[in-house]
């Protein structure tokens, strides 16, 4: 007969080893939420362009006709969507992720693996998106026949903080999901309302001098303005600060999203 042995902490001490040996899973996941996304729509993936460039063109009106925001130069529609295509990702990964849990709790129940594999599957699914949609974007930039700068090159860097930010507030909204089931109705509103908070209709350099502070602990500032800087050459003076806290914070949130999430992860099974 054999025996079984079962170590205190064991499992604790092999949790980030097991991230990798769980890695199709994550593959998995994610394959699955594309495919269930877009199952049996009209248009399939092209919602990941009609979604942004929709809001693109009521922005535009808005800020550029309407409100004659300046643009540094550069073409207004293009101007509203490089800040789009951060903030959409970002958007969509904090609603994918918060969800993810909740969406999964039959598997959680049942089986182990490391939970934070389906929280950032959901972040990978909504980066799909974000390629599509900057596919899309060469399109724009050759319309208007926009050559970007050459501090093109560390756009990479910007996607990446764009990438921890998600990561970061989808494991904090995803675990807090768990418990206090409330959040599905305030992400929404977070989402709905950050949009206008953020630069992504206007440019940043708008915001008085005494409040740019203030408007920079917004971490989105700070990567939208990268974004708009590495594709139009278009730099605020707000930049330098937002771009400067903007690092603290994602860093921040990351670390203690990991936390956070760790620490309520053995409940979830019990509470979901």
């Amino acid at each position: 007969m054999t025996q079984l042995t079962v170590e205190a902490g064991r499992t604790e001490r092999q949790y980030w080893r097991d991230l990798w040996r769980y890695r199709e899973l994550f593959y998995f996941l994610a394959w699955r939420d594309l495919l269930v996304r877009y199952k049996q729509t009209f248009v399939g993936v092209s919602w990941s362009l009609i979604r942004p460039l929709l809001t693109m063109v009521v922005l535009t009106v808005v800020f550029g006709k309407l409100g004659k925001m300046p643009s540094g130069g550069s073409p207004y529609p293009l101007l509203v969507f490089c800040g789009m295509l951060p903030w959409q990702f970002f958007s969509t990964a904090l609603s994918e992720s918060g969800n993810s849990l909740v969406s999964n709790s039959s598997l959680i129940s049942k089986v182990y693996f490391p939970r934070l594999i389906i929280a950032a599957s959901s972040v990978i699914t909504s980066f799909v998106d974000f390629l599509i949609s900057a596919g899309f974007l060469v399109v724009l930039m050759l319309w208007y026949r926009y050559v970007p700068p050459t501090a093109v090159f560390l756009l990479p860097l910007f996607v990446l903080l764009a990438v921890a930010a998600s990561l970061g507030f989808g494991f904090w909204i995803a675990a807090l999901m768990v418990e206090y089931r409330d959040f599905r109705f305030i992400v929404p509103f977070i989402v709905q309302f950050g949009l206008y908070l953020s630069p992504v209709g206007f440019q940043s350099s708008v915001v008085p001098g005494r409040f740019q502070l203030l408007y920079s602990l917004n971490p989105m500032v700070g990567i939208i303005d990268g974004f708009r800087w590495c594709l139009l050459g278009t730099r605020s003076k707000i930049f330098p600060l937002a771009l400067a806290v903007c690092v603290v914070e994602v860093a921040a949130v990351l670390v203690s999203g990991i936390i956070y999430f760790r620490k309520t992860e053995r409940t979830f099974a019990d509470v979901i």
